[in-house]
């Protein structure tokens, strides 16, 4: 399925204006719901600027508002600018992550040791010369080196991991780990947006129709 050129500015326009819920989010921008409700909670890595999905011809407000209308409903996108496609070799990542790295690369090698150094690089966007330091310790900074979630850290998307971890986990013929730590918030917070999506039903007073362009101002 095709996703918004920049999944997390427009996830982030969508979570502050618009009613859809954060699972609708997240399908339509290709993020995993944890994601977009830390865009929501402003406890993502980094403060995003919207993008208007509706401007770059990715959606429209016909779309927006069926969404709106139906929980279930699954936005569909738009035909927009052909998507970028990322040439070989390391993911770029921003000066400002960069001396997180060591970090997230620790994170993964402590709790997923069957990951490759391969995978790491690409999930990274790091070099294996730096995993292997990393791994037998001989990092010139490995005294300061904190494992540290790379998701949290935004050096990688919780999709793009779980996807690696599943991969590495069936070449290595292990079952792979199911973190269940956060099915329980999850579920409290779908079961909190149907209800106060309820009540905003129940509290729309009958024949006022909000004007569109206030609903979708940017």
């Amino acid at each position: 399925m095709a996703q918004p050129l920049m999944p997390h500015a427009t996830a982030s326009w969508l979570v502050d204006n618009t009613a859809l819920s954060f699972e609708q989010i997240a399908d339509f921008c290709g993020l995993h719901i944890l994601e977009v409700q830390a865009i929501a909670d402003d406890t993502a890595s980094t403060k995003l600027t919207g993008r208007d999905p509706v401007r770059a011809h990715e959606l429209t407000l016909e779309e927006i508002e069926k969404g709106q209308n139906d929980p279930d409903y699954r936005l569909k996108m738009s035909k927009g600018p052909d998507q970028i496609r990322r040439t070989k070799g390391p993911r770029y990542t921003p000066v400002s992550k960069r001396a997180d790295k060591p970090d997230g690369i620790a994170w993964i090698i402590r709790n997923h040791p069957e990951i490759s150094d391969g995978a790491i690089g690409k999930l990274i966007g790091t070099t294996r010369t730096t995993i292997a330091a990393i791994r037998d310790r001989s990092h010139w900074n490995i005294a300061n080196i904190v494992p540290k979630d790379p998701v949290t850290l935004g050096l990688t998307s919780q999709r793009e991991l779980d996807a690696a971890v599943a991969k590495a986990a069936k070449a290595a013929g292990i079952e792979a780990p199911v973190d269940t730590r956060l099915e329980g918030d999850r579920e409290a917070l779908l079961e909190q947006l149907r209800a106060e999506r309820e009540a905003a039903s129940r509290d729309t007073t009958p024949g006022v129709e909000l004007d569109r362009d206030t609903l979708f101002k940017s």
